[in-house]
């Protein structure tokens, strides 16, 4: 079954598991130390991104661009919350403002690269997913090469693809996500052997097994002719994921056969 899984990741950071958000900035404070409490508002509109809460984020950046309007911190966040209420032009002007400001701010520019691809913008997203990728100093690299990886899947490129996500495992040997695609990727070049160890470390680092897992499960089993295990995971796929794309598609196949 050939399908690529549209996941792609954003990086949002500080403060989002707080169950509750509490502002405490005052007049005197902002007069005193007024970088200080523009970080304290970021701070704030982040919590609320994290909570859904978009009015509440959008008044906290407002506040912040109020103090400094060339903050790409600030514009980041707004890029994030105008691409959560449908504004994408918006989101995307205050992303590009972000990156016009700062242009080496990776964390920034991986999140227009993920609003790129969310708009189906490949090409684009691959290019700025490339840039942030070569940062060494940004702690997001092991995303950023996954999220390259998922956009060369999208152009067709599978060495490239390949590529980014060896680079991922290099950082990262437990990404699920990673280990999932090189197992495909390795079944589809006729690498059974490759697939079935990809996959075997797939298994060890879920708790359960995506839909697509699976079905990369049952596509090996048929390759090498294993028969028990190919009926456990279409029986897994069945029964816990009756519902998903995957085993519709499944389902449709089968049919066809």
């Amino acid at each position: 079954m050939k399908s690529c899984g549209m996941v792609i990741f954003f990086v949002l950071a500080g403060g989002l598991l707080s169950s509750c958000v509490t502002e405490t900035i005052g007049g005197t404070d902002v007069e005193a130390n007024p970088e200080a409490a523009l970080e304290r508002r970021v701070e704030l509109a982040r919590q609320y991104i994290g909570r859904g809460d978009w009015e509440n984020a959008k008044r906290n950046l407002e506040l912040a661009n109020d103090l400094n309007p060339d903050n790409p911190s600030v514009h980041e966040a707004f890029g994030l919350v105008y691409q959560s209420t449908g504004e994408y032009d918006r989101a995307e002007d205050s992303f590009k403002r972000a990156l016009r400001i700062d242009p080496g701010f990776s964390r920034a520019r991986n999140n227009y690269a993920a609003f790129l691809f969310s708009m189906g913008r490949f090409e684009e997203a691959e290019k700025e997913f490339q840039i942030v990728s070569e940062d060494p100093l940004y702690s997001g690299r092991p995303l950023a090469y996954l999220n390259l990886g998922m956009a060369r899947l999208n152009l067709d490129d599978k060495p490239g693809a390949e590529e980014a996500f060896s680079r991922t495992l290099r950082m990262d040997r437990r990404n699920p996500m990673a280990l999932l695609e090189m197992g495909y990727l390795r079944l589809a070049a006729g690498d059974v052997a490759a697939a079935e160890s990809y996959y075997g470390v797939y298994r060890t680092v879920v708790p359960r097994q995506s839909p697509r897992g699976l079905v990369l499960g049952i596509e090996i089993s048929a390759a090498v002719g294993d028969r028990d295990a190919q009926s456990s995971y279409e029986l897994a796929l069945r029964n816990l994921y009756p519902d998903s794309s995957e085993y519709q598609a499944w389902q449709a196949l089968q049919g066809l056969q």
